[in-house]
């Protein structure tokens, strides 16, 4: 007889067409089979797991949760706990994915989404300590829209000893062309090129940046400052010579999204993240809003005349593909009890763009990040 399918629970904010509870569980529950003529990339993704409920915290006009819950047999619960004991008073799952990522939730001051990943997560720890085990959890996206959440999310699961993973999609993507930097790579200076709002896509550039950074000689050392430009400023710092143009042209170069025209004039809303890491590396991250709509990176190495420059190939319309390559490294986190890859480098990647919104906050003012020393290697 053959061993029963990892139960998993479900989390979300929400359930409805494109929202990230859609991409992440629905591949989980009917899996994806894809292929781009295009491009000429494929994949298949086989779901080796058994989502064994759902719990939504809100059901939006065009909710989709109730219907596909009964499409596949999948009980919803009210409570988070419910979700997690299905209903039994203890842990009766064998892993947690969360999802606090759209919905009706609202900013602060800072121009932050107070998604509440922390409250889902500590909700989650609650049941684990009164059930006396854990299971892995996946937390979709940045930890928290705070360096403080996120940290304490980071301490709960070393102590209780959680399988933790977390992060974005933007990692998995395919890379045109494929670039995988060697380990120990010794890189001088690293250029993203994106776009979107300044919390919720700038996130998605800062962990673009980390997941090739974190490899250079040395391992990971954590970030010394961060400074957030915007507008006219983006320029003037570029004509002082803040980073290298020739770096920002490779990256620049390797869109499939740029308008034609000068970039200057194009970008009507653009700002750009300076990164300086503790080790002494340079980086800058820019969002260049009504040039173009994908992620690049690129980055000088010691002993190369030319800079390495990579597209970070996203599908723009259904299915989402690149979603499903998250749910392969999910469900590796299930089957293995390992994460495919280090929660310290979403834990470093959530400091930055908390720091770029407490910068953008103060005017562009340049902020000192002592408390990132997220130190890591792979």
């Amino acid at each position: 007889m053959s061993n029963p399918l990892p139960r998993i629970a479900c989390i979300g904010t929400e359930y409805r067409e494109n929202s990230h509870v859609d991409v992440i569980l629905t591949k989980f529950l009917e899996g994806c089979d894809w292929k781009d003529d295009n491009h000429g990339f494929s994949f298949r993704f086989e779901p080796q797991v058994d989502i064994a409920s759902i719990y939504l915290a809100q059901f939006p006009e065009r909710d989709l949760g109730r219907g596909m819950a009964k499409k596949h047999s999948v009980p919803m619960f009210d409570t988070l706990e419910g979700a997690l004991t299905l209903g039994t008073g203890s842990l009766a799952v064998d892993g947690v994915i969360l999802v606090g990522e759209h919905g009706d939730y609202p900013y602060d001051e800072k121009g932050r989404h107070l998604y509440p990943r922390r409250e889902f997560f500590e909700e989650t720890v609650r049941v684990f300590e009164k059930s006396g085990r854990v299971v892995p959890v996946y937390s979709d996206k940045h930890l928290s829209y705070s360096w403080e959440n996120a940290q304490w999310m980071y301490d709960k699961a070393r102590e209780l000893r959680i399988p933790f993973l977390a992060g974005s999609s933007l990692p998995l993507g395919w890379r045109i062309p494929e670039l995988e930097l060697p380990l120990g790579v010794q890189m001088e200076e690293a250029v993203v090129i994106a776009y979107g709002p300044i919390e919720a896509y700038g996130y998605h550039a800062v962990e673009t940046l980390q997941c090739m950074t974190e490899r250079r000689k040395g391992g990971e050392t954590g970030v010394a400052a961060v400074q957030c430009l915007s507008g006219d400023a983006v320029w003037q710092a570029a004509d002082e010579g803040r980073w290298s143009n020739n770096l920002f042209e490779a990256a620049l170069a390797r869109s499939e999204t740029n308008k034609d025209g000068d970039v200057r004039e194009n970008a009507t809303d653009l700002h750009v993240f300076l990164v300086d890491y503790a080790d002494g590396l340079r980086a800058s991250i820019f969002l260049l809003n009504g040039h173009r709509s994908d992620f690049s990176f690129s980055a000088r190495i010691k002993g190369q005349t030319d800079p390495v420059a990579t597209l970070f190939w996203l599908q723009s319309g259904k299915p989402y593909v690149h979603f499903a390559k998250l749910d392969a490294a999910i469900q590796q986190l299930f089957l293995t009890g390992q994460p495919p890859y280090p929660v310290e480098r979403t834990l470093l990647s959530t400091g930055v763009i908390a720091a770029v919104m407490d910068s953008h906050f103060e005017g562009g003012k340049e902020v000192a990040t002592p408390e990132l020393s997220v130190c890591y290697s792979l």
